[in-house]
């Protein structure tokens, strides 16, 4: 005789309870939303009263979806929207109506070899075997979109591997890149909640040239850090000559705003190969297997 097996709970699960609902005789009261169970309520969820379990689900769902996926660690990959695939630089130029639009396009082109650094650094990252538990480590994760964002995404699929993008709701339409893997595709309404999601499993960071987003994105990193709020990462500014010449993090320093120290947070690169031998060598003495 086998032992019993008692069962997990002797609640109804919700999603029965919820089909109950949905086949109860109509009435008046049974109409009215205020009959409504609370969860299939979007009237109700939408409140501004219910904001504070609007930020609990957005950290929850892809928590829960990332446990089930086996992702330990992540890569994460800022950066801009607007750099072009090199092969699609040159129709910019040729678009262009006026001449400042020509000479952004032209700087546009100089950058979009980083498109093929972003790209390559994704490779490398997704060659990362599992652990011993089957944990995925340096899965590569981006924002979901277009351009560097894309590329990321595009360099682990690449290599078949799985790879996470993080979207967010945006007044102009911004779908997730075609690489990105279907059930690791994520769509935030809070920018707060996706950036928490950035970091909550990040063991490495790539900051390539970008505009408000990727300063938005990589100097709450730094601060985090700074502030000892996060244990330090790797976190690989992509291309010295464009940081230097929008943020002169020198002058910090002289002004007194910064420590001398805080300039060792990061580190400047100009390839992947370059980034991936920082990585490697900053976890020469993890358990986690890298092909460096």
């Amino acid at each position: 005789m086998t032992d019993p097996v008692p069962p997990k709970s002797v609640f109804s699960p919700a999603r029965v309870e919820a089909e109950v609902a949905r086949h109860q005789t109509s009435s008046p009261q049974t109409e009215d939303p205020a009959y409504r169970l609370a969860f299939q309520d979007l009237e109700f969820l939408l409140r501004q009263d219910l904001r504070p379990v609007r930020f609990q689900l957005e950290l929850l769902k892809p928590e829960l979806l990332l446990d089930e996926a086996d992702i330990a660690s992540t890569f994460v990959f800022y950066g801009s929207a607007r750099i072009p695939e090199p092969s699609k630089a040159d129709a910019l130029i040729q678009n262009a109506a006026t001449d400042n639009q020509r000479r952004i396009a032209e700087r546009l082109k100089a950058k979009s070899h980083y498109y093929d650094e972003a790209r390559s650094l994704a490779r490398l990252a997704s060659r990362v075997g599992r652990d011993a538990d089957g944990k995925q480590h340096f899965v590569v994760c981006s924002g979901g979109g277009p351009s560097i964002m894309e590329a990321a995404n595009r360099g682990a699929a690449d290599e078949g591997a799985d790879t996470i993008g993080l979207n967010i709701v945006l007044p102009h339409e911004q779908l997730p890149n075609p690489y990105v893997t279907p059930s690791l595709s994520f769509q935030f309404h809070y920018f707060a909640l996706r950036k928490m999601h950035f970091l909550i499993r990040a063991r490495a960071v790539a900051v390539f040239p970008g505009g408000f987003g990727t300063f938005d994105e990589a100097f709450e990193l730094l601060t985090l850090i700074q502030t000892g709020k996060i244990k330090p990462v790797p976190i690989l500014f992509f291309g010295a000559d464009y940081w230097r010449r929008v943020v002169n993090f020198e002058a910090l320093v002289e002004e007194g705003t910064i420590s001398p120290n805080d300039l060792e947070l990061f580190q400047f690169v100009e390839t992947a190969e370059q980034a991936w031998d920082h990585v490697c060598t900053y976890y020469a003495e993890s358990d986690i297997q890298l092909d460096c």
